[in-house]
């Protein structure tokens, strides 16, 4: 959930306002101090470099869940397990949107445990909060204080933790829409997906499972 201001100066470098284009690279420490705006200048709309790292990131956990759920193909419910040790500071707005989602959706559920198809970090970072992938299986969201600071924590968490899920940024959506990120500006406090949001998940994991299962 980058900012949305930030982004039009740093996409040569980064993809924004949800995954980065640094594959594979465990974020750095929280030494790099955040430079980020307190209200969008514009709006955002993304680019087809971000939403390939989108899919990718999608493709990356869902291949490490295939893996683990080779025993079981016909199954449609399927566990995604997230370790929060290395974000002790949000750590109740994790579970605030992990409990949203697991109530928003029924064929993929969020489970804290050990080997993690992904992980949540924390620190300092100008880019702001984004989600990134090696590429092979292994995920991680970064949680970025000043923007956390600036936007509601919920909905930066929930919001990254969407692509996880599968979706993409959609900058130009309103407030009831959780993936438009920091379009709405920092005014908006929904951390909850709408009903298309939901349908597109549950079919995500539904039908891309198999799929997943094929390629493992």
């Amino acid at each position: 959930m980058r900012h949305p201001k930030i982004l039009s100066s740093l996409l040569a470098t980064a993809v924004g306002a949800g995954l980065s284009l640094s594959l594979g690279a465990v974020p750095a420490s929280a030494s790099a101090h955040a430079s980020v705006s307190a209200t969008p200048a514009v709006a955002y709309a993304g680019s087809a470099e971000e939403a390939k790292a989108n899919q990718a990131f999608f493709d990356a956990v869902l291949r490490s869940v295939a893996k683990k759920r080779a025993a079981t193909p016909g199954a449609t419910a399927v566990t995604v397990v997230y370790s929060a040790a290395n974000a002790p500071s949000f750590r109740t707005q994790i579970s605030r949107s992990t409990q949203i989602w697991n109530s928003s959706v029924t064929n993929v559920r969020l489970v804290e445990g050990s080997n993690p198809d992904f992980r949540y970090y924390e620190g300092n970072d100008s880019r702001g909060s984004y989600a990134s992938t090696d590429g092979h299986g292994n995920g991680y969201i970064f949680l970025d204080y000043r923007q956390n600071q600036q936007y509601n924590s919920t909905r930066v968490t929930a919001h990254e933790t969407g692509h996880v899920l599968g979706l993409p940024d959609h900058y130009s959506g309103p407030c009831s829409e959780l993936m438009s990120g920091g379009g709405p500006g920092t005014s908006c406090q929904n951390a909850t997906p709408n009903s298309q949001e939901r349908a597109r998940v549950d079919q995500l994991w539904r039908y891309g499972l198999a799929t997943a299962f094929k390629a493992s």
